[in-house]
This record gives structure tokens, C-alpha cells and sequence, in this order.
């Protein structure tokens, strides 16, 4: 590692983790997810964890290349079987009101070229075992943060033309960093500046109140309505215990729940989408009362065919965000082949379930009732990004008006 300061750095991000992503206090449980690549990072955490007076830090740890082994000599029957202690520990972890902190490092691409069908099924097994907890982190009962971690494959991915791994290596801790605040003198305010800035704007738009939302762009020309008691969010989110946290280290987006039942039209993707080891490239799809008539992709055509299959919710939209072109991570000219980042340099939907805290009183309701509400419900949740310099985002009012929210990928005069 020949970046500067390192050990100093991974001390700086981790204590941002901790401190503004998960915000850990005196008692609380706090849960790692980490790969074996960064166990530094996962080590720097736990202490500084335990500094802030953390009862207990659990980690839970991840290889890619034992993953891949796992999809490659593994039956469908053995990896669909959901032991009994990860539901035990999971539900631990809910009644513990842990603090969940995950760090992606994956490989875009760990899981080519293996069995699709294999793939999904497991996703699928996961999602539906682990749901509650899904849900508790949805409805931010607990406190929870994504943040990114630099492997080897994943650099080689962004950085293909550097000439050493070690460059590659270097060059994406350093674009991690930039993106996440971590050169600035105080990471913590400047987070802190981060979280009024897009409150505020979030506040813009609840206040607009739009029933609808009509985006235009080169092969994109949809409309996504919103429920009534919608609710736009930014940065920062507050547990059950009244803690504000960071869900997302980077992030530069505002988002809602859409209407699951009145979604129509197409749109186009603008970047790729790594998702269960692949990666998905070129997507469109045809969006008729709510639910995907048509996808088609330049790359990855039977993995998306298979997101789109997993259960009802799969095939809607559960999350709009705004983000402009002008975001940092969208000037670096990049793309990270990871949704944490990449949904951060562009406007973006997710397919599958919508997060409670969305709209008015959601986190207080039954499946049912939010269901009703027009909120999407699944066992999954995947961005995939659409915006350019080029969309343009009318809101629509109640009496049928329509006013600019964006205009050539960023926001219009009045917002």
C-alpha cells in the first residue's frame, strides 16, 4: 500500500462509521459485515466501536472466492436451506437493537458465468428468511449504514488501465475517500453540512406535494405516481431509540416511495448494475398499471429476468431519488460498478420493496395496510440508475399542473 497516511485514513473512516454512520452509544450492540480483504477496516471499526462504549461487536465475515466456490459445487436444495442460527442470530440482532454496519467490497463480477437459476433461487430463500430483519431496518427501527471498502477485483474493475494491482488498489481507496468527505479537515461536519443541505431540499419537495412524477430523457419517458403521505427523506434517518444515522456513506440523493399501482411508460438505464455477482448492463423496461410488462438488457438479460421473478413486489418500483449530474461522484467520471456509488451520480429507481419511513405513519403499519397505502412490498430492494444530463422531471400536482423538478439532470430554477 503506497497511499499516504493509510493506517491513519482507515482510523479517520472508521471512527466516521461509528460515529456519524451508526452514531454507537454507551451499551449498544453493534453487528460488521466485512469481507476478509479488509479486516483492517472491520478491526478499526470494532475498537473504535468499543471506544464509544459498545457492549458487544459481532462480525460476521465474507470471502469471494469461497462464495464463488460455494455457487459452483453446491446444490440448489443445500444453499436454499436457511440454517437455524442465522434466523437465531438475526433475531438477536432485532432484539438487541443492534447497530448494522456493512462494508461492500465485492466483485462486480464474482458470480459470471455460473448457474442463474441457482442464483435466485438462494436469493430468493434469503430474502423471504431474513425479511423481518429487512423490514426493521426499512421502517429504521434500528440504526444502519453501507459503506465502501477497496479489494483488488473490484479496482481492477474501475481502474483497468493503471499498470500494478497496487495502483489499482490505491486509486480506489482514493476515490472512496474523496467521496465520502474523508480528506476534509472534520469528516464529521462536513457530514453534518451534508445532512441540512439534502434535508432541506427533501423538505422542498413535501412541501411541493406532487402526486406524480414524469421523467423524460433519451429512451425514457415515465411516469411514476405517489402516494398520498409520501414523504421525501435525505441523508440522515432516525431509529426507534431516537438516534439520527448515515444509512448510506456516500450519498448525494433525496428519495420517497412511489405508487406501486400507477407506474407507467419505459425507461432506460444509464449505468451498469452489479447484483448477485453479475453484472447487468443496458436495461429497458415497459412499465404498464405499476409492474414490468418487458425488460430487456445488452448484458445480463436472464439475471434481470430472474430479480423480476422472485415474488409480486419484484417486478415495481419501491424507491424514486434525485440526484443531479452535477453530484461529486458523478463529475469523477467513473463508474464504480457498485450501486452505493454509482446511485449516487445519477437519478435512480429501485425495483422491489419501499421503505416505510416514506410515508406518514408507515412505520407504524401492518404489511397490509401499507400495501394498500400504494407502498411496493418484496423481499428484495435494487437501484439501478437512469439519469444523464439529459432528463428532464416534471412533478405533476393534483389539479393536473406540472412543474419543473429537474431540467437536463439537475434541479430547475425554483427548486
Amino acid at each position: 500500500m503506497v497511499l499516504n497516511n493509510f493506517d491513519h485514513l482507515i482510523d479517520k473512516y472508521a471512527e466516521l462509521f461509528v460515529k456519524t454512520g451508526v452514531n454507537v452509544q454507551e451499551g449498544h450492540t453493534v453487528a460488521i459485515n466485512a469481507s476478509v480483504e479488509n479486516a483492517q477496516l472491520a478491526r478499526a471499526i470494532a475498537k473504535t466501536a468499543y471506544q464509544k462504549g459498545a457492549r458487544e461487536v459481532l462480525i460476521d465475515w465474507a470471502d469471494d472466492t469461497l462464495a464463488r466456490l460455494k455457487f459452483s459445487h453446491e446444490s440448489k436444495e443445500t444453499l436454499t436451506e436457511v440454517p437455524e442460527y442465522r434466523i437465531a442470530k438475526m433475531n438477536y440482532l432485532l432484539d438487541h437493537g443492534a447497530s448494522r454496519i456493512s462494508i461492500v467490497d465485492d466483485d462486480p463480477d464474482n458470480l459470471a458465468g455460473l448457474d442463474g437459476e441457482k442464483i435466485a433461487a438462494t436469493q430468493k430463500a434469503l430474502g423471504q428468511a431474513m425479511r423481518p430483519m429487512r423490514d426493521a431496518t426499512q421502517a429504521n427501527k434500528v440504526s444502519w449504514t453501507v459503506a465502501a471498502a477497496a479489494s483488488p477485483a473490484w479496482a481492477a474493475k474501475v481502474f483497468p488501465d493503471l499498470d500494478s494491482q497496487e495502483e489499482q488498489v490505491d486509486a480506489l481507496w482514493d476515490a472512496i475517500f474523496k467521496a465520502i468527505h474523508l480528506y476534509d479537515d472534520d469528516p464529521v461536519a462536513s457530514w453534518e453540512e451534508k445532512d441540512k443541505t439534502l434535508e432541506s431540499k427533501a423538505d422542498e419537495l413535501n412541501e411541493a406535494n406532487f402526486t406524480a412524477l414524469h421523467y423524460k430523457a433519451p429512451g425514457t419517458d415515465l411516469t411514476v405516481g405517489l402516494p398520498k403521505g409520501h414523504h421525501w427523506e435525505g441523508a440522515g434517518s432516525f431509529n426507534a431509540r431516537g438516534e439520527r444515522f448515515m444509512a448510506n456513506m456516500p450519498t448525494e440523493e433525496v428519495f420517497t416511495a412511489p405508487d406501486a399501482k400507477r407506474i407507467d411508460g419505459v425507461v432506460k438505464s444509464t449505468k451498469p448494475l452489479s447484483y448477485a455477482g453479475s453484472i447487468i448492463d443496458g436495461m429497458e423496461f415497459h412499465f404498464e398499471n405499476g409492474h414490468v410488462t418487458k425488460v430487456t438488457a445488452e448484458r445480463g438479460q436472464e439475471v434481470i429476468e430472474k430479480l423480476l421473478e422472485l415474488d409480486e413486489g419484484s417486478s415495481s418500483l419501491g424507491e424514486v431519488a434525485l440526484v443531479p449530474h452535477e453530484s461529486p461522484i458523478s463529475q469523477s467520471g467513473l463508474i464504480f460498478f457498485n450501486t452505493l456509488f454509482d446511485e449516487n451520480a445519477s437519478n435512480h429507481l429501485a425495483l422491489g420493496s419501499a421503505y416505510a419511513f416514506n410515508l406518514e405513519g408507515g412505520t407504524e403499519m401492518s404489511e397490509a395496510e401499507l400495501k394498500e397505502a400504494g407502498l411496493n412490498r418484496s423481499t428484495t430492494h435494487v437501484d439501478f440508475m437512469i439519469g444523464s444530463d439529459k432528463m428532464d422531471i416534471d412533478g405533476i400536482k393534483e389539479d393536473g399542473s406540472k412543474v419543473p423538478v429537474f431540467r437536463n439532470g439537475t434541479w430547475a430554477d425554483n427548486f
